[in-house]
């Protein structure tokens, strides 16, 4: 889809009210409706763009992550007809007629669109969403986790009809069947037709004359059941998947809902994480720092061993190449970034203070705190 700012399709500024951004959609629909200019391509598209446009700027969320990284903040990416969602995602133009649909009660007279049924999208059964807690060394590699989850299903008496039998199932003789009740309105800018669901069958076009007994005409029932998820290695905390399809069921066999699973992590007994990045903090003596040393460090799959310089300097930070996380969708590994610090005792032993005495003594064990300049020096380390 269009790649154009959205702020300048629709003609406002970045700082525009949600007001203004309506009143802009609303105008801008209008013009480029495809029934007021048939079998005009460049309309169309047009008309397609206004809709994509709006649906991220009318939304807080998308609009966030739009000001913020621009398209690239709303890509998503695909799992099995799932994926990773940020807030954007696919657009067609069925969307931009539903958006129109919502301000102006249906289309012009002509289009076929417009008079879609819309008994499904309200038999559509909810979204659930869960919470799915994972380790570092989880995130490290793709996890299939198996969560058990209470919902709405198929009835397995009625297959989702809510009747009894199917000659219990009649036509609704108030909207022929259609589900829908039309009404026609005349304005300057042409025909509009209204379009609300039939009261009489609630939108399915169809009365039961006969109940099923297990589910009571609703066409599902609660049950449990087992889903498998699998989350593909480098996620973080605040992301989710989405599983189509695996909420609950929709109402007299109408479409199920999707499962949103958001990840959420676990605190790690070592290591602090920065996107892609880990952070260990490693306690050095006085002696390992002055004299180098060769030191067991953990990383993600287990441990490894780092040498460290001889005058290694409280804040330096030593750098294990991918030896971090995973990138989300892409190639390579973060760092495993080793910050270093002193330990200093607090309580020394009659030898250790004879000892530190006679280091005490030489000259090149003492700093050269006199030194002009010296502050300037180690500020960075000292504040990085």
């Amino acid at each position: 889809m269009s790649k154009r700012d959205y702020y300048e399709i629709l003609g406002v500024s970045k700082n525009a009210s949600k007001d203004d951004i309506k009143k802009a959609y609303k105008k801008l629909a209008l013009q480029f409706h495809p029934d007021r200019n048939q079998g005009n391509k460049e309309s169309e598209e047009k008309f397609k763009e206004v809709g994509e446009a709006y649906s991220v700027l009318s939304d807080d969320n998308k609009r966030a992550k739009y000001d913020r990284f621009g398209h690239e903040g709303l890509r998503g990416g695909g799992q099995g007809g799932g994926g990773f969602d940020f807030g954007g995602g696919s657009f067609d133009f069925g969307d931009a007629e539903s958006i129109f649909e919502q301000f102006f009660g249906g289309g012009f007279g002509g289009s076929s669109r417009s008079r879609r049924s819309n008994s499904n999208a309200q038999r559509r059964g909810n979204d659930l969403q869960i919470s799915i807690k994972l380790t570092l060394e989880e995130i490290s590699k793709e996890t299939t986790k198996k969560i058990k989850i209470n919902k709405y299903i198929k009835c397995t008496s009625c297959n989702g009809s809510g009747a009894k039998s199917i000659s219990s199932v009649s036509k609704c003789s108030s909207c022929g069947g259609t589900g829908e009740i039309r009404t026609v309105q005349r304005s300057i800018l042409g025909q509009f037709v209204n379009v609300s669901p039939c009261h009489a069958c609630d939108g399915m076009g169809e009365v039961i004359l006969e109940k099923c007994t297990l589910c009571g005409g609703d066409g599902r029932i609660r049950d449990e059941k087992n889903v498998n998820v699998t989350i593909p290695p480098g996620v973080s905390e605040g992301q989710y998947l989405t599983l189509s399809g695996e909420g609950n069921a929709g109402r007299r066999g109408g479409q199920p809902g999707d499962l949103i699973v958001i990840i959420q992590e676990k605190e790690h007994k070592y290591f602090n994480r920065d996107r892609e990045n880990l952070y260990y903090d490693l306690q050095l003596s006085v002696s390992e720092a002055a004299l180098g040393a060769e030191i067991e460090v953990p990383i993600i799959e287990g441990k490894v061993k780092l040498k460290v310089p001889s005058g290694t300097q409280p804040g330096k930070k030593l750098m294990l190449k991918e030896k971090g996380l995973p990138v989300l969708n892409g190639y390579g590994k973060g760092d495993l970034i080793i910050r270093i610090s002193i330990w200093i005792p607090t309580k020394l032993s009659k030898r250790a203070k004879e000892l530190f005495e006679q280091l005490e003594s030489l000259d090149d064990t003492k700093p050269k705190s006199s030194e002009k300049g010296f502050f300037e020096k180690i500020k960075d380390r000292l504040f990085d």
